[in-house]
């Protein structure tokens, strides 16, 4: 540098951790309830490495009927809010969001739901 032919080798190195939530409990078995009849269960989603607030939104299973018509019997909320927020010391919040489900037709389904940032993490 500054005209010095003495070569400067600088190394680096690092690691990116992409953003990840877990769910408390990982799965969900709702009970069987009578057509018409509401049911839900509450899930804990706990954001890791996440680097600036985001907000969470669920995609739905559409469910195909026996004669053919599509449905989605799944509905989801967050009582205390849907954004992920940083504190100072780089922790985030947890996130609470209530499945329901309630169909008039008979159905059982085994799937996912997706829980996704504005970035499509």
């Amino acid at each position: 540098l500054n005209d010095n032919p003495s070569p400067y080798i600088l190394k680096l190195s690092g690691t990116l951790r992409s953003p990840k939530m877990d769910f408390h409990p990982p799965f969900l078995m709702m009970m069987p309830v009578p057509l018409g009849v509401q049911t839900e269960e509450v899930i804990t989603i706990i954001p890791q490495d996440f680097r600036r607030e985001s907000r969470i939104t669920a995609r739905l299973p559409h469910l195909e009927l026996a004669d053919g018509t599509r449905t989605c019997p799944f509905s989801v909320q967050f009582p205390e809010g849907q954004d992920i927020v940083l504190s100072a010391d780089g922790t985030t919040n947890k996130l609470t969001c209530r499945i329901s489900f309630r169909s008039s037709r008979p159905v059982s389904f085994l799937g996912e739901m997706l829980f996704i940032d504005q970035e499509e993490n």
